[in-house]
Protein backbone atom coordinates (compact mmCIF):
# COMPACT_ATOMS: atom_id res chain seq x y z
CA UNK A 1 0.00 0.00 0.00
CA UNK A 2 1.20 3.45 -0.83
CA UNK A 3 1.37 6.22 1.70
CA UNK A 4 -1.69 7.86 0.12
CA UNK A 5 -3.72 4.66 0.38
CA UNK A 6 -2.74 4.27 4.02
CA UNK A 7 -3.84 7.81 4.81
CA UNK A 8 -7.15 7.26 2.99
CA UNK A 9 -7.72 4.03 4.91
CA UNK A 10 -7.04 5.76 8.23
CA UNK A 11 -9.33 8.67 7.32
CA UNK A 12 -12.19 6.38 6.32
CA UNK A 13 -11.91 4.23 9.41
CA UNK A 14 -10.81 6.86 11.93
CA UNK A 15 -13.73 6.26 14.29
CA UNK A 16 -13.32 2.48 14.19
CA UNK A 17 -9.58 2.76 14.77
CA UNK A 18 -10.10 5.12 17.71
CA UNK A 19 -12.66 2.79 19.29
CA UNK A 20 -10.39 -0.21 18.73
CA UNK A 21 -7.50 1.53 20.45
CA UNK A 22 -9.77 2.56 23.32
CA UNK A 23 -11.00 -1.01 23.90
CA UNK A 24 -7.67 -2.77 23.29
CA UNK A 25 -5.53 -0.45 25.42
CA UNK A 26 -6.71 -1.88 28.79
CA UNK A 27 -6.12 -5.44 27.56
CA UNK A 28 -2.62 -4.57 26.34
CA UNK A 29 -1.86 -2.84 29.64
CA UNK A 30 -3.12 -5.88 31.53
CA UNK A 31 -0.98 -8.19 29.45
CA UNK A 32 2.15 -6.09 29.96
CA UNK A 33 1.49 -5.85 33.70
CA UNK A 34 1.28 -9.64 33.93
CA UNK A 35 4.97 -9.86 32.92
CA UNK A 36 6.22 -7.18 35.35
CA UNK A 37 7.65 -7.47 38.82
CA UNK A 38 5.59 -6.45 41.82
CA UNK A 39 7.68 -3.29 42.30
CA UNK A 40 7.17 -2.06 38.75
CA UNK A 41 3.39 -2.44 38.60
CA UNK A 42 1.30 0.75 38.83
CA UNK A 43 4.38 2.91 38.16
CA UNK A 44 5.03 5.27 35.26
CA UNK A 45 6.96 2.51 33.46
CA UNK A 46 4.36 0.94 31.20
CA UNK A 47 6.80 -1.42 29.47
CA UNK A 48 8.33 -4.25 31.52
CA UNK A 49 11.99 -3.62 32.33
CA UNK A 50 12.37 -7.40 32.55
CA UNK A 51 9.99 -10.10 31.46
CA UNK A 52 8.69 -12.60 34.01
CA UNK A 53 6.53 -15.31 32.40
CA UNK A 54 6.88 -17.26 35.63
CA UNK A 55 4.16 -14.96 37.02
CA UNK A 56 1.62 -17.26 35.37
CA UNK A 57 3.00 -20.33 37.11
CA UNK A 58 3.15 -18.40 40.38
CA UNK A 59 -0.49 -17.39 39.97
CA UNK A 60 -1.45 -21.08 39.79
CA UNK A 61 0.73 -21.82 42.81
CA UNK A 62 -0.69 -18.90 44.80
CA UNK A 63 -4.32 -19.92 44.37
CA UNK A 64 -6.17 -23.00 43.03
CA UNK A 65 -7.10 -21.33 39.74
CA UNK A 66 -7.93 -24.63 38.06
CA UNK A 67 -10.61 -25.36 40.65
CA UNK A 68 -11.95 -21.82 40.32
CA UNK A 69 -12.12 -22.26 36.53
CA UNK A 70 -13.97 -25.56 36.86
CA UNK A 71 -16.46 -24.02 39.31
CA UNK A 72 -16.99 -21.07 37.00
CA UNK A 73 -17.46 -23.29 33.96
CA UNK A 74 -19.95 -25.45 35.88
CA UNK A 75 -21.88 -22.38 37.01
CA UNK A 76 -21.91 -20.73 33.59
CA UNK A 77 -22.77 -23.91 31.64
CA UNK A 78 -25.59 -25.09 33.93
CA UNK A 79 -27.06 -21.60 34.32
CA UNK A 80 -27.04 -21.12 30.54
CA UNK A 81 -28.57 -24.54 29.87
CA UNK A 82 -31.31 -24.09 32.47
CA UNK A 83 -32.02 -20.58 31.20
CA UNK A 84 -32.53 -21.81 27.64
CA UNK A 85 -34.67 -24.71 28.84
CA UNK A 86 -37.11 -22.30 30.49
CA UNK A 87 -36.77 -19.09 28.46
CA UNK A 88 -37.20 -20.48 24.93
CA UNK A 89 -40.71 -21.92 25.56
CA UNK A 90 -41.68 -18.77 27.47
CA UNK A 91 -40.50 -16.56 24.61
CA UNK A 92 -42.34 -18.76 22.11
CA UNK A 93 -45.55 -18.43 24.08
CA UNK A 94 -45.21 -14.66 24.21
CA UNK A 95 -44.29 -14.31 20.53
CA UNK A 96 -46.44 -16.85 18.69
CA UNK A 97 -49.38 -17.86 20.89
CA UNK A 98 -52.53 -15.82 21.48
CA UNK A 99 -53.79 -15.93 25.04
CA UNK A 100 -55.40 -13.58 27.53
CA UNK A 101 -52.93 -11.60 29.61
CA UNK A 102 -50.03 -11.91 27.18
CA UNK A 103 -49.40 -8.16 27.03
CA UNK A 104 -49.61 -7.82 30.81
CA UNK A 105 -47.12 -10.66 31.21
CA UNK A 106 -44.74 -8.99 28.76
CA UNK A 107 -44.95 -5.73 30.72
CA UNK A 108 -44.24 -7.64 33.94
CA UNK A 109 -41.15 -9.22 32.38
CA UNK A 110 -39.87 -5.81 31.29
CA UNK A 111 -40.46 -4.51 34.82
CA UNK A 112 -38.49 -7.45 36.21
CA UNK A 113 -35.56 -6.41 34.03
CA UNK A 114 -35.59 -3.01 35.75
CA UNK A 115 -35.64 -4.48 39.26
CA UNK A 116 -32.21 -4.21 40.96
CA UNK A 117 -31.01 -7.61 42.22
CA UNK A 118 -30.13 -6.10 45.61
CA UNK A 119 -33.85 -5.61 46.29
CA UNK A 120 -34.43 -9.36 46.50
CA UNK A 121 -31.11 -10.29 48.13
CA UNK A 122 -32.33 -10.67 51.74
CA UNK A 123 -35.46 -12.79 51.14
CA UNK A 124 -33.68 -14.98 48.58
CA UNK A 125 -30.70 -15.52 50.87
CA UNK A 126 -32.98 -16.52 53.74
CA UNK A 127 -34.84 -18.89 51.43
CA UNK A 128 -31.68 -20.65 50.26
CA UNK A 129 -30.26 -20.66 53.79
CA UNK A 130 -33.36 -22.47 55.02
CA UNK A 131 -32.92 -24.94 52.16
CA UNK A 132 -29.31 -25.55 53.25
CA UNK A 133 -27.79 -24.56 49.91
CA UNK A 134 -25.77 -21.52 50.95
CA UNK A 135 -22.06 -22.07 50.53
CA UNK A 136 -22.65 -23.60 47.08
CA UNK A 137 -23.39 -22.29 43.61
CA UNK A 138 -26.85 -23.89 43.43
CA UNK A 139 -28.68 -20.72 44.60
CA UNK A 140 -27.30 -19.08 41.44
CA UNK A 141 -28.01 -22.00 39.11
CA UNK A 142 -31.44 -23.33 40.15
CA UNK A 143 -33.32 -20.01 39.66
CA UNK A 144 -32.47 -20.25 35.95
CA UNK A 145 -35.02 -23.08 35.72
CA UNK A 146 -37.63 -20.30 36.01
CA UNK A 147 -36.08 -18.41 33.10
CA UNK A 148 -34.41 -15.04 32.87
CA UNK A 149 -36.32 -11.83 32.16
CA UNK A 150 -33.75 -10.33 29.79
CA UNK A 151 -33.30 -13.60 27.90
CA UNK A 152 -37.06 -14.05 27.51
CA UNK A 153 -37.36 -10.51 26.20
CA UNK A 154 -34.44 -10.96 23.79
CA UNK A 155 -35.71 -14.30 22.48
CA UNK A 156 -39.24 -13.03 22.15
CA UNK A 157 -38.06 -10.10 20.03
CA UNK A 158 -36.23 -12.52 17.76
CA UNK A 159 -39.07 -15.04 17.48
CA UNK A 160 -41.57 -12.44 16.30
CA UNK A 161 -39.40 -12.00 13.18
CA UNK A 162 -40.12 -15.61 12.14
CA UNK A 163 -43.07 -15.64 9.68
CA UNK A 164 -46.22 -17.21 11.09
CA UNK A 165 -46.75 -19.08 7.81
CA UNK A 166 -44.08 -21.63 8.75
CA UNK A 167 -45.83 -22.38 12.03
CA UNK A 168 -49.26 -22.54 10.39
CA UNK A 169 -47.94 -25.06 7.85
CA UNK A 170 -46.62 -27.27 10.64
CA UNK A 171 -49.94 -27.09 12.49
CA UNK A 172 -51.85 -28.00 9.33
CA UNK A 173 -49.64 -31.11 9.04
CA UNK A 174 -50.76 -32.11 12.53
CA UNK A 175 -47.85 -30.88 14.61
CA UNK A 176 -48.63 -29.72 18.12
CA UNK A 177 -47.13 -26.64 19.70
CA UNK A 178 -44.21 -28.49 21.29
CA UNK A 179 -43.34 -30.24 18.04
CA UNK A 180 -43.68 -26.97 16.14
CA UNK A 181 -41.34 -25.33 18.60
CA UNK A 182 -38.81 -28.17 18.36
CA UNK A 183 -38.92 -28.88 14.63
CA UNK A 184 -39.68 -25.46 13.12
CA UNK A 185 -38.91 -22.62 15.49
CA UNK A 186 -35.67 -23.80 17.10
CA UNK A 187 -33.77 -24.38 13.84
CA UNK A 188 -34.79 -20.94 12.57
CA UNK A 189 -34.05 -19.25 15.90
CA UNK A 190 -30.48 -20.51 16.33
CA UNK A 191 -28.87 -17.05 16.00
CA UNK A 192 -31.17 -15.57 18.64
CA UNK A 193 -30.68 -18.55 20.95
CA UNK A 194 -26.91 -18.28 20.50
CA UNK A 195 -27.00 -14.58 21.38
CA UNK A 196 -29.08 -15.18 24.52
CA UNK A 197 -26.87 -18.10 25.55
CA UNK A 198 -23.69 -16.06 25.16
CA UNK A 199 -25.12 -13.15 27.13
CA UNK A 200 -26.01 -15.49 29.98
CA UNK A 201 -22.70 -17.38 29.79
CA UNK A 202 -20.65 -14.17 29.91
CA UNK A 203 -22.76 -12.82 32.77
CA UNK A 204 -22.25 -15.99 34.83
CA UNK A 205 -18.54 -16.12 33.98
CA UNK A 206 -18.00 -12.54 35.17
CA UNK A 207 -20.45 -12.64 38.07
CA UNK A 208 -18.88 -11.48 41.33
CA UNK A 209 -21.81 -10.40 43.47
CA UNK A 210 -23.64 -13.74 43.41
CA UNK A 211 -20.67 -15.99 44.30
CA UNK A 212 -19.56 -13.50 46.95
CA UNK A 213 -22.99 -13.62 48.55
CA UNK A 214 -23.50 -17.38 48.55
CA UNK A 215 -20.03 -19.00 48.52
CA UNK A 216 -17.78 -16.55 50.39
CA UNK A 217 -17.54 -18.87 53.41
CA UNK A 218 -16.71 -21.95 51.28
CA UNK A 219 -13.55 -21.51 49.20
CA UNK A 220 -14.09 -24.88 47.52
CA UNK A 221 -16.93 -23.35 45.48
CA UNK A 222 -15.34 -20.00 44.60
CA UNK A 223 -15.40 -18.81 41.00
CA UNK A 224 -12.57 -17.04 39.20
CA UNK A 225 -14.05 -13.59 39.76
CA UNK A 226 -14.10 -14.24 43.50
CA UNK A 227 -10.80 -16.11 43.49
CA UNK A 228 -8.94 -13.12 42.06
CA UNK A 229 -9.51 -11.41 45.40
CA UNK A 230 -7.23 -14.00 47.02
CA UNK A 231 -4.24 -12.14 45.61
CA UNK A 232 -5.05 -9.23 47.89
CA UNK A 233 -3.43 -9.12 51.32
CA UNK A 234 -4.15 -6.70 54.15
CA UNK A 235 -1.62 -4.07 53.05
CA UNK A 236 -0.64 -5.05 49.52
CA UNK A 237 -2.15 -6.18 46.21
CA UNK A 238 0.03 -8.35 43.98
CA UNK A 239 -1.05 -6.72 40.75
CA UNK A 240 1.34 -8.71 38.57
CA UNK A 241 -0.27 -11.96 39.76
CA UNK A 242 -3.77 -10.50 39.51
CA UNK A 243 -3.04 -9.50 35.91
CA UNK A 244 -1.62 -12.92 35.05
CA UNK A 245 -4.62 -14.70 36.57
CA UNK A 246 -7.00 -12.32 34.81
CA UNK A 247 -5.38 -13.00 31.45
CA UNK A 248 -5.78 -16.74 32.04
CA UNK A 249 -9.47 -16.37 32.90
CA UNK A 250 -10.09 -14.23 29.81
CA UNK A 251 -8.83 -16.88 27.38
CA UNK A 252 -11.89 -19.24 27.52
CA UNK A 253 -14.46 -16.51 26.84
CA UNK A 254 -12.33 -14.98 24.07
CA UNK A 255 -12.04 -18.38 22.37
CA UNK A 256 -15.78 -18.97 22.79
CA UNK A 257 -16.67 -15.61 21.26
CA UNK A 258 -14.18 -16.15 18.41
CA UNK A 259 -15.93 -19.33 17.31
CA UNK A 260 -19.49 -18.12 17.97
CA UNK A 261 -19.24 -14.47 16.93
CA UNK A 262 -21.07 -14.98 13.62
CA UNK A 263 -24.16 -16.43 15.27
CA UNK A 264 -23.92 -13.91 18.11
CA UNK A 265 -23.75 -10.87 15.83
CA UNK A 266 -26.51 -12.21 13.60
CA UNK A 267 -28.76 -12.85 16.58
CA UNK A 268 -28.22 -9.36 18.01
CA UNK A 269 -28.69 -7.54 14.69
CA UNK A 270 -31.92 -9.40 13.83
CA UNK A 271 -33.47 -9.02 17.28
CA UNK A 272 -36.10 -6.30 17.49
CA UNK A 273 -36.55 -5.87 13.72
CA UNK A 274 -40.25 -6.55 14.09
CA UNK A 275 -42.67 -5.37 16.84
Amino acid sequence: MTRRNVLLFVARHAVAIALSVMFLAPVVFLGLTSFMTSDQTLTSQLWPTSWHPENYAEAFAKAPLLRYLVNTLLYAALATGFMLLASVPAAYGLAKLRWRGRSVTMVAIVCMMMLPPQVTTVPLYLFWADAGLTGSLWPLILPMLAGDAFSIFLLRQFLVTIPDEYLDAARVDGAGEWRTLWKVVLPMARPGIAAAAMFQFFYAWNDYYGPLLYTSENEQNWTVSLGLASFRSMHHVEWHLVSAATMLTMIPVVVLFFFAQKAFVQGVTLTGVKG
